[in-house]
């Protein structure tokens, strides 16, 4: 995916438009536009609150899917325990990466860590009522859609899914875990078990 990048007032302006945005999407990888499927529609109907907040709606499923998916496939977790342990589980942005590192098994690049946490400031601005522009929104977006493909590409790599897609058929026909020892994997990967 490349970037149109002008500069406004000598910052840089990675997507100067909403026509660059667009094209983003339509030239992410096919799973990553498909899994971000309504931006192109929010984009010409709504503000650009409401497509970050989607893009970050869609964000955080697929990085919960992404813990699950990696106990189930790689640990062989019991997909009904590990369902619920990871909904119940209190996520954070540092948690998330710890676990991630503990489920997948290496921990994510800090060139995709650094892309998404500028996303994040700008998501927080907005929340936080602060005045936040119209190019920061639109490169916040672009950022989570590259975020994205870079991290379906890692996460392919390390463990065999990409949670940026519709995940059938994710797990395979490997036998799961017992119950019990689920819950005893998942509290020594670092997740809250009850």
């Amino acid at each position: 995916m490349g970037r149109d990048v002008s500069t406004v007032n000598g910052e840089v302006v990675a997507a100067p438009s909403y026509k660059a945005v667009l094209a983003a999407h339509a030239s992410a990888p096919p799973q990553v536009s498909a899994y971000f499927d309504t931006l192109p529609w929010l984009i010409n109907n709504r503000d650009w609150e409401v497509a970050l907040a989607y893009m970050f709606i869609r964000l955080e499923r697929a990085q919960n899917m992404t813990l699950y998916c990696g106990v189930v496939k790689v640990h062989r977790a019991n997909c009904t325990v590990a369902r619920k342990v990871v909904n119940v589980h209190h996520l954070t942005r540092g948690g998330f990466l710890e676990l991630f590192e503990n489920v997948i098994g290496k921990p994510m690049p800090d060139a995709m860590v650094k892309k998404i946490q500028d996303a994040e400031k700008t998501r927080d601005k907005v929340v936080h009522g602060k005045q936040v522009s119209v190019a920061e929104m639109r490169n916040a977006v672009v950022d989570i859609l590259e975020y994205a493909a870079e991290l379906n590409a890692f996460v392919r790599a390390q463990a065999g899914f990409m949670p940026f897609s519709d995940l059938r058929g994710f797990k395979g026909r490997v036998a799961s875990l017992d119950t019990r020892t689920t819950r005893w994997l998942m509290k020594g990967l670092g997740f809250a078990v009850s």
